[in-house]
């Protein structure tokens, strides 16, 4: 039996300040969000007081007090939002993601693919200026990010880490919002992500308009680590979830994405490798276990642009131009199990 293909609406939105855009956007996500955090998982009920996330939040990622205290008043001042809303200890989140270090100088970019489930996912493209300074993101949470560029020209991106052991801290989505709210290069982004706890295991990988780079593997409980790779999939260095590593091609896929990086550094091939991650082993299928692509993004600092692509569909967004509006992304579906490890 041929199965629909699966469908994403993505929602463009250009709203400087919190306001009845991003209002709107909780009020209908806000049911689902809260079954998740509170509701679905073992340990949910036991998810940290507000006056716990607040302590968190102050000590450890200062400038999301005033992000959190306008958003959390945009909402009405529940306290059960205003918990969430720091992602402060969330329930454990596997994701795929291929992330790769286009380039060098001036021309610099980051091409990623995001591996998740369509049902699961924002689908939120937002450009902001929660802290003065603009941010394009796509979100995660409504409050986090799971991968964005601001205006002084930082990129930054997610890839969970391929290990399930969860920890007190962070979910990473709110780790990458801090650093686009707050750092302006590299060096400052990963300052700020060796001093913030994390939940679980993942990757983020930053890139910025000087041409610098890096990947910081973040493991909780353990010390933050950077190093210089210019790929980062869903391992850190050893793979020490075997069955995820196999389900997810972890291995396979960072090699593939190494080949192609060695292909050559021209200008051209920046759309090349681009397309190349619209295809296997890069672009993935597997929707029903949580790793199914549903965007590339090529981010350019320099440019200041970001481009989104998925089959059939382009759309470039810029601090100089942004565009708001909806587009239907719609994905087929490959096969169906459950989820590694559950």
């Amino acid at each position: 039996m041929t199965r629909p293909a699966l469908e994403l609406e993505f929602r463009f939105v250009h709203e400087p300040e919190p306001g009845p855009s991003w209002r709107a956007l909780l009020r209908e996500y806000w049911p689902a969000y809260r079954r998740w955090y509170y509701g679905n998982y073992p340990g949910a009920g036991t998810r940290p007081d507000y006056a716990t996330c607040r302590r968190m939040l102050r000590r450890h990622l200062p400038a999301m007090v005033p992000v959190h205290d306008a958003l959390t008043e945009l909402a009405g001042g529940q306290d059960d939002v205003a918990r969430f809303l720091t992602l402060y200890r969330p329930p454990p989140s596997v994701r795929g993601c291929t992330q790769a270090v286009w380039g060098r100088g001036e021309d610099i970019a980051l091409v990623r693919n995001y591996d998740f489930a369509p049902h699961l996912a924002d689908g939120v493209v937002l450009r902001s200026a929660w802290s003065g300074v603009d941010v394009i993101a796509l979100t995660d949470c409504l409050v986090g990010a799971l991968d964005g560029m601001n205006a002084h020209g930082l990129v930054a991106s997610l890839a969970f880490g391929g290990d399930r052991t969860v920890g007190d801290g962070f979910g990473t989505a709110m780790l990458v919002r801090a650093v686009l709210e707050a750092c302006e290069t590299v060096a400052e982004a990963a300052a700020l992500l060796h001093d913030a706890p994390v939940h679980m295991s993942y990757t983020v990988t930053l890139v910025d308009r000087r041409g610098d780079h890096a990947t910081v593997y973040l493991r909780p409980g353990r010390a933050a680590e950077t190093v210089t790779t210019t790929v980062a999939t869903n391992h850190q260095g050893a793979v020490v979830w075997p069955e995820h590593a196999r389900f997810s091609q972890t291995v396979e896929r960072r090699q593939h994405a190494l080949e192609l990086l060695d292909a050559g550094d021209g200008a051209s091939d920046l759309e090349a490798l681009a397309a190349r991650f619209l295809e296997p082993p890069l672009y993935r299928r597997a929707y029903a276990r949580c790793s199914g692509t549903l965007y590339t993004a090529v981010y350019r600092p320099g440019a200041g642009t970001l481009d989104l692509l998925w089959p059939g569909a382009r759309r470039r967004f810029g601090f100089d131009a942004f565009e708001g509006g909806t587009q239907v992304a719609r994905f087929e579906p490959g096969p169906t199990c459950g989820v590694p490890g559950d």
